[in-house]
């Protein structure tokens, strides 16, 4: 069958290379890719929300299957758009519709879903630049630290966590009165910090049945030891040794079951990803945000990691048929470090030839471009590279090594993924 598969990063790329691994897979198409992707499949020129051009190219290339990577076109109502068009209702589409793309394209919607239909989460109070006054006095009232959410989409940095009272208003003032990003931050959510450790899980539906994918741990901060800014990721392991059984159980039963349930309840079609970023405070399960496509870099982790036929999964998922997969996953681990641009997540400069890439399967490219004969930075976040072993040891080993082959000026990448996991594993005595 012929794929489209739509995004430009290193979730896409690593979509790309599970989807080339099936006999299925006839032609696939990236729009627009990357220069990693271009291996793997032939590239067009489109951007992920120039909705009337990618309809064209599902007739153009006789179009089997589409599958959405980002949220951008997401939020944007791609799947409305391309299900409204009477020539390509044969479309098979892995991702949700405007309505169920707000869970991730409103913080404030999804807050509030979450509380109508008792799924655990932080507290929160939703202010909007006329309400700023409001807004600051209501800062005063809470404990540090406080954690302020941008409204929309803010490509993974619209989360600000302050330690003080005085950086609270300030950033509150900055986000609603200056519009720091955007028009993501025309509303922001006041947040109770949750203290524990992070995991994410990954919940593929078709609206009816549903996988676990497994889950992995992502790192934000842009500095060893889970310090300086927030990033879009800088790494991610998979599986995750406090996520055990007990705990498995618990999300299933206190967030997935009752976010599908609240989906259905509300009439929300959903067929495609739910991530679930999830706080596990002594134990239990609090929702910190959901986002209604992979992660990156989680998927670079989880993918390498899933035994099935891709293809089948995304055409089940699709089709409404999830109930026949059987997802067979490998007990490795498997660690992915980030390579990013020097200055990122603020300023930093594109064009340096990357040094040191080989045909290494699980050198996942995100910000790069071909040109001449050479590979070239073109983001913040430039590779992914992940390692996988039977030991978490020896895939932070392998990751490490191939971080350490690749350069280009002012190559940076954080050197403690995973340590805190070898931690916790030394802790319970796991080798």
């Amino acid at each position: 069958m012929n794929i489209l598969l739509i995004g430009s990063g290193g979730r896409e790329h690593a979509m790309a290379w599970k989807l080339k691994q099936s006999p299925r897979c006839g032609h696939l198409y990236i729009a627009p890719g990357n220069a990693g992707t271009a291996d793997l499949g032939t590239q067009l020129s489109i951007a992920v929300d120039q909705f009337e051009q990618l309809a064209h190219a599902c007739r153009h290339h006789r179009i089997d299957l589409v599958i959405v990577g980002p949220e951008v076109p997401l939020v944007k109502g791609l799947r409305d758009f391309l299900e409204a068009q009477p020539d390509l209702k044969h479309l098979l589409i892995v991702g949700p519709g405007q309505a169920g793309a707000q869970l991730e394209g409103s913080k404030d919607f999804s807050k509030q879903f979450m509380l109508r239909h008792g799924i655990p989460t932080a507290k929160a109070q939703t202010f909007t630049a006329a309400q700023l006054a409001e807004g600051l006095n209501y800062l005063q009232t809470c404990t540090l630290p406080i954690v302020l959410k941008a409204d929309g989409l803010a490509a993974g940095k619209g989360v600000v966590i302050c330690a003080s009272h005085d950086a609270a208003r300030q950033e509150l003032t900055e986000m609603l009165a200056e519009s720091k990003f955007g028009a993501a931050s025309a509303k922001v959510l006041v947040e109770e910090f949750l203290q524990g450790i992070e995991a994410s899980f990954f919940v593929l539906t078709d609206g009816k049945g549903y996988c676990l994918l497994p889950e992995a741990k992502d790192y934000k901060r842009i500095g060893d030891g889970d310090t300086g800014l927030n990033t879009g990721g800088m790494g991610a392991v998979s599986p995750v040794i406090f996520a055990d059984a007990g705990f498995q159980k618990k999300v299933t039963e206190r967030v997935v079951m009752p976010t599908l349930r609240g989906l259905a309840n509300e009439g929300i079609p959903f067929r495609g990803f739910i991530f679930i970023g999830l706080m596990n405070v002594n134990g239990e399960p609090y929702v910190i945000e959901y986002n209604v496509r992979m992660g990156d870099p989680e998927t670079q982790a989880v993918l390498p990691r899933i035994k099935n036929d891709w293809v089948d999964v995304m055409v089940a998922c699709a089709s409404g048929r999830l109930e026949e997969i059987q997802l067979d996953v490998h007990p490795e681990y498997a660690v992915t470090v980030c390579l990013v641009s020097g200055g990122y997540p603020e300023a930093f400069e594109k064009g340096f030839p990357i040094r040191g890439l080989t045909q290494d399967p699980l050198t996942f490219h995100a910000g790069t471009r071909a040109q001449a004969n050479e590979v070239v930075t073109d983001g913040g976040r430039v590779l992914a590279v992940t390692g996988m072993a039977p030991t978490l040891a020896a895939a932070r080993n392998q990751a490490y090594q191939k971080a350490q082959q690749i350069a280009w000026n002012k190559v940076y990448y954080r050197k403690d993924i995973g340590v805190d996991l070898q931690t916790m594993e030394r802790a319970i005595g796991k080798k």
